[in-house]
């Protein structure tokens, strides 16, 4: 136990080290602790080990956003949005990234996406303008669009993102359909099984603006 007290007050005497472990540190979910044995153990591997992994880390300023739906790239389109095979009449819209990944597990899925980037909340200042639903509007405007599928994680600013974008596509010749209730309300799709969801877009339900039923 005194080892370990030890270990986490001593001072770091080398100051690339130090500048390492602030590195590590600065990602989502570690401390300093864990930034120093991430960083101490990069130390013990061989040098070519640690060399690939400051290359992989390198690659990521090359990686770019898909210039229709926003998705990670490699190129100006992503692979799912080139990929002829999909039905490109049929856009997934969802949050982020890991939405998805967590959508392509299901294997359920043989469409496109769109990724908004967020949901609108008041509360954390993010509008309609912050998000990426210009763009959607207008990849839907191009006539080619036949089905436009909500996957956005059901909680309330979820349902405000989602009525408010089927109030703007309310005029487009485009059925607007949601996933279906087998994730459950205030949960976040990236979280969820992948049965489940697999299901959920399988089960879609139409969505059915107020007023426009």
């Amino acid at each position: 136990m005194k080892g370990i007290i030890t270990f986490v007050v001593m001072k770091i005497q080398s100051k690339n080290l130090e500048d390492v472990v602030m590195a590590f540190s600065d990602l989502p979910g570690i401390g300093r602790k864990s930034a120093l044995r991430i960083a101490i153990h990069m130390l013990s591997q061989p040098k070519d080990k640690v060399e690939s992994f400051l290359e992989a880390l390198k690659s990521l300023s090359a990686i770019k956003r898909c210039r229709s739906c926003h998705n990670l790239a490699d190129s100006d389109m992503c692979s799912i949005c080139e990929d002829r095979s999909r039905n490109q009449g049929l856009i997934c819209v969802v949050e982020n990234i890991q939405d998805i990944m967590a959508i392509e597990e299901t294997g359920q899925y043989r469409g496109t996406y769109h990724v908004l980037g967020g949901v609108i909340s008041p509360i954390e200042g993010v509008g309609p303008e912050d998000l990426n639903i210009d763009s959607l509007l207008e990849r839907v405007k191009k006539g080619t669009v036949e089905e436009v599928i909500m996957a956005i994680s059901p909680t309330i600013d979820g349902e405000t993102t989602v009525y408010y974008i089927s109030k703007m596509l309310s005029s487009a010749t485009v059925r607007i359909s949601q996933i279906a209730r087998g994730v459950a309300f205030g949960g976040e799709l990236q979280y969820t099984d992948e049965i489940t969801l697999g299901r959920s877009i399988r089960a879609r339900l139409p969505y059915a603006v107020n007023g426009n039923d």
